[in-house]
C-alpha cells in the first residue's frame, strides 16, 4: 500500500484489513505539509467548500444520522473499496461524531463486529467519536 497515508500521522485509522483511512474535522485548517487524499466524502448539513481533490458530500446533518440511509451505506462501501489503493479521507465539522460514525461502519464493513466498532474507532482514531446515542446505534445496526 506504498503511497498511502500514513498510519503514524494524527486521525488515520487503520482496519484490520490494513486499509488506512484518514478521518478529519473541516474546521480545523489542513496542515500544508500533510498528503491530500485522492478522493474524500464530507459529512456535512449543507454542501461543503470546493477542494482540489475528488470528493463527495453525503448529507449529514451535525450530531444526527444521515439523511439517506441507503445512500450512505453506498458511499461507505465506496470509501472502503478505494482505501485498499487510495488516500481516503471521511471528515466532518468537528472530526468526531459523524466522522466517527463512518469509520465505526467502515470498521464492520471491513470485519469488525458491530457491537465492538465504536470501541476500536475510539482506541484506534479518537477516544470520544461516535458522541450521541442513536450514532451508537446506528454503527451497531449497520452490521
Amino acid at each position: 500500500m506504498a503511497g498511502l497515508w500514513d498510519e503514524r500521522a494524527q486521525g488515520v485509522l487503520r482496519l484490520p484489513s490494513g486499509r488506512l483511512i484518514r478521518g478529519r474535522g473541516l474546521r480545523r485548517p489542513l496542515d500544508p505539509t500533510a498528503p491530500v487524499p485522492s478522493y474524500a466524502v464530507y459529512l456535512l448539513g449543507s454542501q461543503p467548500p470546493q477542494v482540489p481533490w475528488e470528493f463527495r458530500w453525503l448529507p449529514w446533518p451535525d450530531f444526527r444520522l444521515p439523511k439517506d440511509h441507503v445512500e450512505a451505506r453506498a458511499v461507505l462501501g465506496e470509501v472502503w473499496e478505494r482505501a485498499a489503493g487510495e488516500r481516503v479521507e471521511v471528515a466532518c465539522g468537528g472530526g468526531r461524531g459523524r466522522t466517527g460514525t463512518a469509520l465505526a461502519c467502515l470498521a464492520v464493513l471491513d470485519g469488525v463486529p458491530a457491537g465492538e466498532a465504536v470501541a476500536f474507532v475510539r482506541a484506534g482514531y479518537d477516544r470520544r467519536a461516535v458522541e450521541t446515542p442513536w450514532q451508537r446505534r446506528y454503527v451497531r445496526r449497520f452490521g
